[in-house]
């Protein structure tokens, strides 16, 4: 039987979501807490795979179970596993779903976000971007606005990428205020390319600098390049905030 699991973890302890030889990741963690339950070997399969210092709101992994387990109703399960895995992940629940759900390919929609502080903020160090004071938000979102649409991301790619295809369907991109010195840029598609929200971020900033107009990112998508973009932005401040799915894949 196959089940989703939600959980949330911060970046920095790990290498990662995916496992690395000799380095600690977030799956691999949670490969090993739910097979001391269970007492056999299984495994998990992220929605994504999260870069090193990269934080999650909400991520969702799956994994099997056999007949006749179901850790569904028992908040024992969950809570045991939320001790095992340690203080820097926390399990949020678990469903039932279809035997053939898979948490990376059956993703309708992928949404991050990107924390900006212009003050210096002791309670944002580590999961923040220090910004510059200066930066034109409102030049920064028109920019934004230009990537809305199913079209080719090469330029904000990381390269020698293993993509099948370059092209995304992104949905929503704009800058939000939180208060008079904090912002969070919110990115949503279909599907993301590896590295590619810090590199969108990074060519937002170049825009907030007055180093772009925010006409440019038009030619900036059409090079497919990625020296045409600005550089990646730190990992710590970005989140994936969440992973939508359709209904029909869950088994009340």
């Amino acid at each position: 039987m196959r089940y989703f699991l939600e959980l949330s973890y911060r970046g920095a302890p790990f290498h990662g979501w995916q496992v690395q030889p000799g380095d600690i990741s977030v799956q691999e963690t949670l490969e090993d807490a739910i097979s001391t339950l269970v007492r056999r070997p299984v495994a998990v399969t992220g929605a994504g795979r999260t870069d090193a210092g990269v934080n999650a709101h909400s991520m969702t992994a799956h994994f099997d179970l056999d007949e006749g387990f179901d850790p569904t109703p028992d908040a024992a399960f969950l809570r045991a596993i939320d001790s095992i895995c340690g203080p820097d992940i926390a399990i949020r629940g678990i469903r039932r779903v279809r035997d053939d759900a898979h948490a990376r390919f059956d993703a309708i929609e992928r949404t991050y976000r990107y924390f900006v502080t212009t003050a210096k903020n002791p309670f944002a160090c580590g999961l923040a971007w220090k910004a510059p004071a200066s930066l034109d938000f409102g030049a920064m979102n028109e920019a934004a606005a230009m990537l809305v649409g199913k079209r080719d991301f090469t330029s904000f790619a990381k390269l020698h990428g293993n993509a099948k295809t370059n092209i995304c369907d992104l949905r929503r991109a704009a800058w939000h205020r939180i208060d008079a010195d904090s912002w969070y840029f919110e990115i949503a598609a279909d599907r993301f390319l590896r590295n590619m929200v810090r590199a969108v971020v990074g060519t937002l900033a170049d825009v907030g600098r007055g180093k772009l107009k925010p006409s440019e990112m038009a030619d900036i998508l059409d090079r497919r390049n990625r020296s045409a973009a600005g550089t990646s932005m730190p990992a710590e401040a970005l989140f994936l905030w969440s992973v939508d799915y359709p209904e029909n894949l869950f088994i009340e």
